[in-house]
């Protein structure tokens, strides 16, 4: 089925409930952010050391930041397409890991399992385009409150999941892979009629603005909740019953933002409400003016450059100015793409190395329960994503200052936690690991934002799953690196003994990483300076008038 005009459904109810929708394929998109919970199940089954199960984390991070393809299609095809496709990737990715784990199939080949570890975060890479590009698209004046929902949703995958692997799973890797095989497939095939193209909201009304605080509250109460409860479940003993009662509260706080639509539907706005819209919205360009048509637009261009070679027309010379819609290979011409990129390469790429291997890491600190701090990681990634995306709104909307500011913190933040990680120690280990969630989710929901708004909205896709790229290059050296040191120290301290522990204890098993992540956020800290200065002026053009004004593109 092919994206254009006739598919736009139109009415103010169906946006909501997209991206209601879009809020459980994004919790259920997380998968791969649960390998701290199976790695060591797949350590013992491979009779994988540190280095081979650390490539299998960057398996997870190159499947997870693939999304170029995905990113090229969602112009062209439905998003329910999309969606298809990523729940036939889970299926299978998952569904070989858990042949493995389980016995059933105990002789799969190690190059096999990265295969199927990176086919199965690929998944929630076609997944999370799909539900990104489409709410970006029907809510354009507030992509910045968007990016941060949805990506703080899938921040809170990890919790949501380790809630389910403690309470329900029994703390079975094998189970929790049987879980990840059926069940993502089988919410992508509820949720799929749901992520659509709409019609856009063209004008910022208060109602709008209360719907996403409510959202945003609603996922903050999820977040302290899901923290909460794995606490609990540490503290106490908590029987079946009472599980199963955590469980379905944790499934009514996801499903908080359906009442949107819900409302809409109970209680309809009035006709004098409704006709003041229209009146207001028809001073702006109609749904078939407007961005969403993205297929036609680009067969457009392909007339246009088949018209030049001929030499019927005359090509255009102007190049588009940041701010405007960018081709893809434009924008890989422009400076702050690169700069874009070697910031979330530092940032994300050795956040995301920490949190593969953070089983290791609680271990050798003499923390050897992961759930906790997954928990504490994955509920302080959604604070960072939500908060990143409302606190950089109010940036720019109210000081029109840059949201890559926010990154410059971030990474001054990162120096520091990278050198509370290197000392090893059990009591600082907590504070750490929150710190890291932090920054770690703000960058995320940043750089989102920030490259819709420097590239525009048209080649959005291709343009961020480009960059995200440097995910998986940061976290492939990184945990080269991590797993190297790693292994190093545990033949040192195994020299001459007999024993069949193959962890590493104690801080020098990940002291030279963090002094390196350190030295790499001081770099970050220094590139996302120099990327704020220089896009200032854009930000002083765009939001001028205090909320978000489209330059006209008049070069395409």
């Amino acid at each position: 089925m092919r994206g254009g005009a006739a598919a736009v459904k139109a009415g103010s109810r169906p946006p909501w409930l997209g991206l209601g929708a879009a809020v459980w394929l994004q919790v259920a998109g997380g998968g791969s952010s649960t390998f701290a919970l199976y790695s060591h199940a797949l350590k013992v089954a491979l009779g994988a050391d540190q280095r081979r199960l650390a490539l299998l984390g960057v398996a997870c991070d190159v499947g997870e930041n693939l999304g170029l393809l995905p990113g090229v299609l969602c112009n062209r095809l439905h998003p329910a397409l999309l969606l298809l496709v990523g729940a036939g990737a889970c299926l299978l990715g998952y569904g070989a890991a858990w042949l493995l784990v389980s016995g059933v199939a105990p002789a799969l080949p190690y190059w096999l399992i990265w295969f199927a570890l990176t086919l199965a975060a690929n998944g929630g890479a076609w997944l999370g385009t799909a539900v990104l590009v489409t709410n970006m698209r029907n809510f354009p004046l507030s992509r910045g409150a968007v990016a941060g929902i949805l990506k703080g949703y899938s921040g809170l995958s990890a919790a949501v999941y380790t809630e389910i692997y403690t309470g329900v799973l029994r703390d079975s890797p094998t189970n929790l892979l049987l879980l990840l095989t059926l069940g993502i497939p089988a919410i992508c095939l509820l949720a799929i009629y749901f992520v659509r193209p709409c019609e856009p909201s063209l004008v910022e009304t208060n109602s709008e603005q209360v719907h996403f605080m409510f959202v945003q509250m609603a996922s903050v109460l999820l977040g302290i909740y899901l923290v909460g409860a794995t606490i609990l479940d540490h503290v106490v003993t908590l029987n079946d019953i009472i599980n199963y009662f955590l469980l379905s509260i944790m499934v009514l706080l996801i499903f908080a933002p359906l009442a949107i639509p819900l409302k809409m539907t109970l209680f309809p706005r009035s006709k004098n409400s409704a006709t003041d819209n229209d009146q207001k919205e028809s001073l702006l360009p109609s749904s078939s003016e407007s961005n969403l048509n993205f297929e036609d637009e680009d067969s457009f261009d392909i007339d246009i450059l088949l018209a030049e070679g001929e030499g019927a027309i005359k090509p255009e010379k102007r190049r588009p100015r940041r701010g405007e819609d960018f081709r893809f290979r434009e924008a890989i011409l422009k400076a702050d793409f690169w700069l874009l990129f070697a910031i979330y390469f530092v940032g994300v790429g050795s956040g995301i190395t920490v949190l593969n291997n953070l089983a290791q890491i609680g271990i050798a600190a003499g923390a050897a329960d992961t759930t906790i701090s997954l928990s504490i990681f994955s509920f302080c990634n959604f604070f960072g994503r939500l908060g990143g995306g409302a606190v950089s709104e109010y940036l720019v909307r109210a000081r029109t200052l840059p949201r890559s500011l926010l990154i410059v913190c971030t990474q001054v933040v990162m120096i520091i936690t990278y050198l509370l990680f290197a000392l090893g120690q059990r009591a600082t280990l907590y504070v750490s690991v929150a710190l890291l969630g932090i920054c770690y989710g703000v960058q995320f929901s940043v750089i989102i934002s920030t490259s819709s708004e420097l590239f525009g909205l048209k080649h959005f896709g291709k343009i961020y799953n480009f960059i995200a790229l440097a995910n998986p290059v940061g976290a492939f050296l990184f945990n080269t690196l991590t797993g190297y040191v790693y292994d190093l120290e545990v033949e040192r301290q195994k020299a001459g003994m007999v024993d069949t522990d193959i962890a590493c204890h104690g801080p020098n098993c990940f002291r030279l990483t963090f002094y390196v992540l350190s030295g790499a956020a001081c770099l970050g800290t220094l590139l996302s300076t120099v990327l704020t200065v220089r896009v200032r002026p854009v930000y002083q053009m765009l939001y001028a008038g205090g909320s978000f004004s489209q330059p006209r593109n008049s070069g395409h």
